[in-house]
């Protein structure tokens, strides 16, 4: 005999992991529009199969869908799930209600006055698979044969019983409540107990009271793995005994459990079945939630939210507050060492934590807190708050945000962005479409793009307040913007002009005044030397100087490093040493020069010349002018680009094509024979706040990679575009978000997978409060089928997220609208803004601007229409009310809504008309008719609105009754007999009045009555 505790199918595991709310990617913004479509479900512990998900995209795909869902399936983990046959209508279905499952049973439409009729709703045939979790069950055919007659005696068809599971499967025609009783359930427990013998020989029966007397942890970790409960809790008593004892002293007669001794669990134990695993899995409880946020509680971090634990029957121990310490003469559990955060609280909350993003920065995390350096333990149940400095773009070097930093870092660039040609695509969203934007252009105006930018980035160097690590990145951003000019433009005219004629000699050769296409590789190169050669420049002069005069021959070497042959040779001759200098200004020309220096130094060695007596240096300069640079760099240290430089000046052909040069250094790379291109704040030195990244590669190595591959996929384009290759701020996209769409605009390669790099520059935009700008880039996202919702999910963020940003600039509204944004979605952002904050009035306009009738209805009933009635508004009331009366078949109880406003003041207007208008109510029985049908309604109204309605909208309800029931009974004499008059009073007793109104009018039907009573009298007399 075994004991039968099994845990949810995995099919049912699976469809629990699927989201349970109405999101895209964790967003709940589809909601507004979609729910009169969509059921309602919150419920944290069940499931829908097809989801909430999919539900809304298969809704905006096939309108209509949610009327016809096939194999519409509602589950709770741990309990069960049903699967209704055939199509399902699942609109406005409160599942939350309608559905209810419990321990071996399910119940839907536990009310039976809102059940529908069989066939309706879910009120329909379905397959019911409920979990039985049973001690000490039997798993024989006996219990398969009980389940089909409870099954059978409820009007169900037993389908199956699956003892290894646990799953028992019936077929209903239509819903009320199935599945075991309490009593049925114990029964099935209690025949199949197993029996044991005791130690004198006697038979004893398992106490199933004091083994489930315990309280069972389905709060805690282990549940949640599949572990014993009562096991770990065993652990944890041994493991934190100073704990137990506060807990029992902090709960003292609170608690109705008793404590089981250890020996006694062990007893038990081993009663069991020997089959019976000792970790049998439990059903999988809810998680509790976090219990209280506690901002600034730790002094370490700006604020902090303390885990406590929480149960229904246990009183809340403010006292511990901590988090659970772990003795450090134990090891931690979770990492078998000492770690530096104390046992997570989840692994006793049932509860995990990740880190995530608030706005504008904002961290939650359990690690200590970011930028500290103190080594004490922190801890991990505390959260920490921390801000991360997303604007570090845009501050000077005294932390400051400056105005002048964000015109010129965001606004300029963008501008210039917006100016060049766009090419658009239309794309749907169900109702709305959305012009998607691409840059183009071609590369013989890419050198005057270039240079706009450049000028920005220069702009932006004169602001005289730039910490040093932002001039250096600023600097290094105009090295791209040129090496992007010379790798990838293409020249218009025929014409060429070089700063020297001995570059256009040695790089270009002499060339007629027509530039023949086959030299343009050749121009190419000449205009990357010189790029080169302003690269590294100041790199040369940073060597010189630390010479301090001392060895001219290191001194030439460095020029020769950065090419200044002119400077090397005047060098040269200064010092007297002529023939060295004839040698120096033919470095870099044709290759028989070096041939012949090469074999020189062969023929030295040959003939067994004493190195010793020529100057290192200038062997250095001999083996660096052959061509060997290797050799020449023996115990010399140099920056990846001069030795770029080097490799193409002096040792390949001068006639070598860029790619060719490219893929040489990169195979050097890959040997370890060249210096690796790090990023920029790495070769230039540690710069303020600098973050050392090796695993990077500077932006520049990767352009020239792209140039060199440019017919081919280089597979680092994600990479490429990090911020980390052209900056230490790893949340800084400004720039390198421009220089990747302009490459892909001429057309260097094709992406549509660097959406970390869009979303990254959309976060630094909405930072600044730049939302118009924000939205600008989200249109630049590359369209993918595979996430098709992603523009439409991510604009109505933001303009739910910043609406009180763009909504108070008239500048950036504007924009949104010149961008094609549906004015729905702007009008639907600020009607939920304006509803967030109290400003009823606005959220209602606003609703029904962006045609949202039912919400605008709702809030119009229970918000806005009760203050403008009693402030005698009428007009403003009768205003919106005919706005919306076009589309009241859309709205649900318009009749009993705003329909009863509109109703009022034509049935006030009727009754107040002189006697001819009096006519259209062909007679008085008509116009007391009228109005009784108006009390029925206003009283109908008050009950399906219910709590929604505050106390001023009653108070206008009987305003309404009060003036309609005067104009009725003002006009009493019109009435033929006493019974016609008596009967307008039984209409007035009918309306919402207030108890003094009701009772003058009683006097009053009591004295009519009275008068009737006696005119009768005297007509029988006689």
């Amino acid at each position: 005999m075994a004991s039968l505790s099994l845990l949810p199918p995995p099919e049912i595991s699976t469809m629990a992991t699927k989201l349970r709310r109405i999101s895209f990617d964790g967003n709940a913004i589809l909601s507004e529009q979609y729910t009169d479509s969509l059921p309602s479900f919150n419920s944290p512990d069940y499931f829908l199969k097809p989801s909430m998900n999919e539900l809304v995209q298969l809704e905006i795909e096939s309108p209509g869908f949610c009327s016809r869902v096939p194999d519409f399936t509602v589950g709770r983990i741990g309990y069960g799930f049903i699967k209704f046959l055939g199509t399902t209508d699942v609109r406005n279905l409160d599942l939350d209600h309608i559905v209810k499952f419990q321990r071996h049973e399910v119940v839907v439409y536990d009310d039976e006055s809102s059940k529908p009729a069989v066939g309706e709703g879910l009120n329909k045939a379905a397959e019911v698979t409920l979990i039985v979790n049973i001690p000490n069950l039997a798993c024989d055919h006996d219990v398969s044969d009980r389940l089909r007659q409870s099954a059978e005696r409820q009007g169900a068809t037993f389908i199956s019983f699956d003892p290894e599971k646990g799953l028992w499967k019936f077929l209903v025609p239509h819903f009320s409540r199935f599945g075991l009783s309490d009593d049925e359930a114990e029964d099935i427990a209690m025949d199949d107990a197993p029996n044991h013998v005791g130690l004198n020989g006697d038979m004893v029966v398992a106490d199933h009271q004091m083994e489930t007397s315990e309280p069972e942890l389905s709060h805690s970790l282990p549940a949640h793995l599949g572990l014993d409960p009562g096991k770990m809790k065993e652990m944890r008593m041994l493991m934190f005994p100073n704990e137990d004892l506060d807990e029992s002293e902090d709960l003292g007669d609170q608690t109705s459990f008793p404590m089981t001794s250890l020996t006694k669990r062990n007893a038990r134990a081993s009663q069991r079945c020997s089959h019976q695993d000792s970790t049998t899995p439990v059903v999988r409880k809810t998680p509790l939630a976090l219990l209280e946020y506690n901002p600034g509680n730790d002094k370490s971090s700006p604020g902090s939210i303390l885990m406590v634990q929480k149960n229904k029957n246990l009183a809340v121990r403010k006292s511990k507050i901590g988090g659970f310490e772990l003795d450090i003469s134990h090891e931690t559990p979770v990492t078998d060492n000492y770690s530096r955060n104390v046992v997570d609280a989840a692994l006793f909350m049932g509860r995990s934590f990740r880190a995530g993003w608030g706005p504008n920065g904002v961290l939650l995390h359990t690690g200590k807190p970011i930028g500290s350096s103190s080594s004490r333990r922190v801890l991990s149940s505390v959260v920490n708050v921390d801000k991360i400095a997303i604007d570090k773009v845009v501050r000077d070097k005294k932390e400051k945000v400056q105005k002048e930093l964000i015109d010129t870092a965001f606004e300029t660039p963008l501008t210039l962005h917006k100016e060049l040609y766009h090419e658009e695509e239309d794309v749907r969203f169900g109702s709305f479409s959305l012009k998607l934007q691409k840059v183009l252009t071609d590369r013989v105006v890419l050198s005057d793009i270039c240079r706009n930018y450049i000028d920005i980035i220069e702009k932006q160097l004169e602001f005289v307040g730039l910490s040093t690590s932002a001039k250096l990145f600023l600097t290094h951003q105009v090295m791209v913007w040129e090496l992007i000019k010379v790798l990838f433009s293409e020249r218009q005219s025929t014409e060429q002009d070089f700063d020297n004629e001995e570059d256009l000699m040695q790089d270009v050769k002499e060339e007629p005044a027509e530039v023949d296409t086959e030299a343009l590789p050749l121009v190419r190169r000449a205009e990357f030397s010189c790029w080169l050669q302003e690269c590294v420049s100041h790199r040369v002069q940073e060597d010189v100087s630390d010479l301090n005069g001392s060895g001219y021959l290191k001194h030439l070497f460095f020029l020769l490093t950065g090419r200044e042959l002119d400077s090397a040779v005047e060098l040269a001759i200064s010092k007297g040493d002529v023939r060295l200098a004839c040698l120096l200004s033919q470095a870099g020309g044709s290759t028989v020069n070096r041939d012949d220096i090469m074999q020189q130094l062969h023929l030295w060695g040959r003939n067994g010349l004493d190195f010793n007596y020529i100057e290192k240096d200038r062997i250095k300069l001999y083996e660096l002018l052959a061509g060997n640079i290797h050799d020449a760099l023996q115990d010399i240290t140099i920056d990846w680009k001069r030795f770029l430089g080097l490799l193409m000046w002096h040792h390949l052909p001068p006639d070598s094509s860029l790619p060719v040069i490219f893929r040489n250094y990169q195979l050097l790379l890959d040997q370890g024979k060249a210096p690796w291109p790090v990023p920029i704040y790495i070769d230039e030195g540690p710069a303020d706040g600098v973050v050392t990244n090796t695993n990077h590669s500077d932006l520049l190595y990767y352009l020239m990679l792209l140039h060199s591959r440019e017919e081919e996929e280089i597979g680092v384009l994600k990479t490429m575009f990090s911020a980390f290759s052209s900056t230490d701020d790893p949340l800084d996209y400004h720039m390198i978000w421009h220089q990747r769409g302009i490459l892909e605009a001429v057309g260097a390669f094709t992406s549509d997978d660097l959406h970390a790099l869009d979303m990254g520059f959309v976060a630094q935009l909405l930072s600044q409060g730049l939302c118009h700008w924000a939205i600008y880039v989200v249109l630049h996202i590359p369209y993918r089928k595979d996430h098709p919702y992603l523009h439409f999910i991510v604009i109505r963020e933001i303009l739910f997220q910043f609406c009180e940003t763009w909504s108070s600039v008239e500048s950036q509204r504007q924009f949104i609208k010149d961008l094609g944004i549906p004015s729905e979605w702007m009008h639907e952002a600020l009607a939920v803004y304006y509803n967030y904050n109290g400003d009823f009035a606005k959220a209602l306009d606003h609703f029904i601007d962006c045609a949202n009738w039912q919400r605008a209805h709702s809030i119009f009933m229970t918000s806005v229409a009760h203050s403008l009635f009693l402030s005698a508004n009428h007009s403003e009331i009768w205003r919106i009310a005919t706005s919306m009366d076009d589309r009241k078949s859309e709205i649900e109880n318009w009749d009993l809504g705003a329909g009863i406003y509109m109703s009022f003041y034509l049935l006030k207007s009727s009754l107040e008309e002189d006697a001819d208008t009096m006519l259209e109510l062909d007679s008085p029985e008509s116009r007391n008719e009228s109005c009784r049908s108006f009390v029925g309604r206003l009283n109908e109204s008050l009950a399906v609105w219910g709590d929604r309605l505050p106390v001023e909208a009653r108070v206008a309800y009987t305003k309404m009754a009060e003036e309609i029931c005067e104009l009725l009974l003002s006009g009493l004499t019109v009435y033929p007999d006493r019974e016609s008059q008596l009967s307008c009073f039984m209409t007035v007793f009918k309306a919402p009045l207030p108890e003094d109104i009701r009772s003058s009018h009683l006097q009053d039907a009591v004295s009519l009555f009275s008068l009737h009573l006696s005119e009768t009298s005297h007509q029988t007399s006689a």
